[in-house]
């Protein structure tokens, strides 16, 4: 005979709090819940709450489709996974009750949280090391890290030879290097200035130190693509 629930619908703070309603109106072991008689309750009690048009939050259709899903995968041939889902709804399950439970005793509580108040008193750690080992947990112990420090290899020089030779050139040697190049005709084309380059390094440090000499009113650059230039700005002369 199938049950059926004789009770009203009443307000539940989420699915948890229904699962453990439903576990304690059918007397179950919530260490050994039985889903199929879950879903089946747990779907029905969601239909009258829809009847009574109460505000059914999200949660409550993600759980009923978390108990679908159990009740579903435990009719497989193979179903370990089945006890891992079930132990974790368990996990919550117990965790919620615990929490219910000291908020009820909070509730009955009167005259508020400041009735019962303690300094806090200081309390000496016990430092002692009580664990209990065997001899040859201590003896791989001892040998693991030994061979830890046998691994401590010093690096080889040649894996910094590539970044020791790499040459570093600096903003300010190219600003001398495009002042040179303009000093004779005063007129150039700025790929020229890229022309002998020989690495990367060396055209970001030229292409920097054109902006800096653009930005200090230096030099003027005009035309574009294939064609730009590059000028050199003259400081005017004064007359006394």
């Amino acid at each position: 005979m199938e049950n059926t629930l004789l009770y009203k619908t009443e307000e539940f703070e989420g699915p948890l709090d229904l699962l453990l309603h439903l576990i304690a109106r059918n007397k179950l072991n919530i260490y050994d819940i039985k889903i199929s008689l879950l879903v089946e309750q747990y779907l029905e009690q969601i239909k009258l709450m829809q009847e009574d048009e109460m505000d059914l939050a999200s949660e409550f259709i993600e759980m009923a489709s978390r108990l679908i899903y159990i009740k579903t995968v435990s009719l497989l041939p193979k179903h370990e996974e089945v006890e891992q889902l079930k132990k974790e709804l368990t996990g919550e399950l117990l965790e919620y009750q615990v929490c219910k439970q000291v908020a009820q005793m909070f509730g009955n509580m009167t005259g508020g949280f400041d009735t019962f108040v303690r300094l806090p008193e200081p309390v000496e750690a016990d430092k002692t090391y009580e664990l209990v080992h065997e001899s040859v947990d201590i003896y791989n112990a001892y040998i693991n890290s030994i061979g830890r420090m046998d691994r401590r290899i010093a690096v080889p020089t040649k894996a910094f030879t590539k970044i020791v030779a790499k040459k570093i050139y600096s903003v300010s040697s190219k600003i001398i290097f495009v002042m040179r190049n303009l000093w004779g005709k005063g007129r150039k084309k700025i790929s020229a200035l890229y022309k002998d380059s020989k690495d990367r390094s060396e055209l970001v440090a030229t292409f920097l130190a054109v902006l800096e000499l653009a930005k200090a009113n230096r030099v003027k650059i005009s035309g574009e693509n294939d064609n730009t230039e590059i000028e050199l700005i003259k400081e005017k002369k004064r007359h006394g």
